[in-house]
């Protein structure tokens, strides 16, 4: 039986981010660039104005001019053909060109027009109102390095330089598929002994929160022949997730069907509560992570193992993403809202809902392992229900609370290690 700690090298061995893609500006969030992006043009291409109102000379009014002639006007995308000169303005808009000679605009509340003569009715302390060309961006300059996670606002920084595409890596392509001839999916019918097929849906959206792109091939029932296509229909996927039927029961054949197909068989089970029926090998290019059917341990075991996988794969993992390290189990510290038991030989996850108490430093930094109670803040509330056929406690619980193999019983107050899945 694999420790968490071997379970995951041998899961993560030999991964790298897959290749790069071409990807429309509408479809990059979240992902991880494959090269750097600089920018195509200057932003603004022009000095622009910053509001509307008259485009001058300066140094006009620093002479005292009280009023100026107008010769024209420039909206915005559509410059004004000329240059002021002196005693001279332009009437401008915002993000207009500003015209040559003119270096401040007069906004039009300070401005009263006759015709074509305009007044000054409030002293003009400094030239203002004009954005330089370039003051946010100039041709050439770096955007964003290769490596970088992307976030809402990167496609309309990469637009105004007018990048329309760019290089990502590609998002690993995952097949899950349930097992089992009691589970029928909802809205059916149910006979005795039939159940709702739940746990796909938790599953595909976490896969897309980490970076991945989950197809669901449907639910195999109790039988080696049928299991066998369904792991042939995965082949050409990045990851094959079969949910359920790997324990040892007489009906269970995911493995021997896995067997028949030519998979490999890495390992079978991993110490840790819940979830100990996970395993892992391959199928040619594919990695298999063989989850449990009990709903907790199927997403406790997703969070903790495939997780990583994913976002290893999507280049997620190392990434930087508002200048943190993205990707793989970030342990917290927090302090317990309740007592627990001493823990046995498996390590152990709880469910359980972490919120930042109303005294002492932000928590938040990853650690090694090593207790700081005089710095936790982080407060968390272990789920009084730990069973792993229970998807209720998930519907708050926004953390796991790690204990260790053979931990003590805690005390409220004692700080423990949180990992958080949302």
């Amino acid at each position: 039986m694999r420790s968490v700690e071997a379970a995951l090298q041998d899961l993560l061995a030999g991964l790298a981010p897959l290749e790069g893609e071409m990807a429309g500006l509408e479809a990059i969030k979240g992902r991880v660039l494959g090269v750097d992006v600089c920018a195509a043009m200057t932003q603004p291409p022009f000095p622009a104005a910053a509001m509307d109102g008259y485009a001058v000379r300066f140094c006009d009014l620093e002479g005292g001019a009280l009023s100026l002639n107008v010769i024209g006007e420039a909206p915005a995308g559509t410059p004004f053909e000329g240059a002021v000169g002196a005693g001279q303005a332009v009437r401008i808009f915002t993000g207009g060109v500003v015209p040559d000679g003119a270096d401040h605009v007069v906004i039009q509340e300070d401005v009263e027009r006759d015709g074509d003569v305009i007044a000054i009715k409030e002293p003009q302390n400094a030239p203002r109102h004009i954005r330089p060309a370039g003051v946010d961006f100039k041709a050439g300059d770096l955007l964003a390095p290769a490596g970088t996670r992307l976030h809402a606002v990167h496609g309309s920084i990469f637009a105004a330089a007018n990048v329309a595409r760019v290089e990502v890596v590609r998002q690993p392509k995952i097949a899950l598929f349930s097992n089992g001839d009691e589970l029928r999916e909802p809205g059916a019918d149910l006979a005795a002994g039939e159940i709702i097929n739940s746990n796909h849906y938790a599953l595909s959206a976490m896969i897309a929160d980490w970076g991945g792109a989950a197809d669901y091939l449907g639910c195999a029932p109790d039988d080696e022949a049928a299991l066998k296509t369904f792991f042939e229909r995965g082949r050409d996927y990045d990851i094959i997730i079969p949910i359920g039927g790997a324990s040892v029961g007489d009906y269970d054949y995911v493995k021997s069907a896995f067997a028949a197909v030519g998979g490999e068989t890495i390992f079978e089970k991993v110490a840790v509560r819940p979830g100990k029926p996970l395993w892992h090998g391959r199928l040619g290019a594919a990695r298999v992570i063989g989850l449990p059917g009990n709903p907790a341990s199927a997403i406790v075991t997703a969070a903790l193992f495939v997780k990583p996988v994913v976002q290893k794969l999507a280049g997620i993992m190392g990434a930087k993403a508002d200048g943190v390290q993205a990707g793989g189990a970030v342990f917290e510290r927090a302090r317990l809202n309740a007592p627990l038991k001493a823990n046995g030989r498996r390590e152990a996850y709880l469910r359980g809902v972490a919120a930042i108490s109303g005294a002492g430093e932000m928590a938040g930094a990853p650690t090694s392992g090593k207790s700081d109670e005089g710095r936790a803040s982080l407060m968390v509330t272990p789920a009084g229900n730990q069973d792993s056929s229970l998807l209720s406690p998930f519907h708050e619980a926004n953390a796991l609370i790690r204990r260790p193999v053979d931990a003590p019983a805690a005390s409220i107050g004692d700080v423990v290690e949180i990992v958080r899945i949302r």
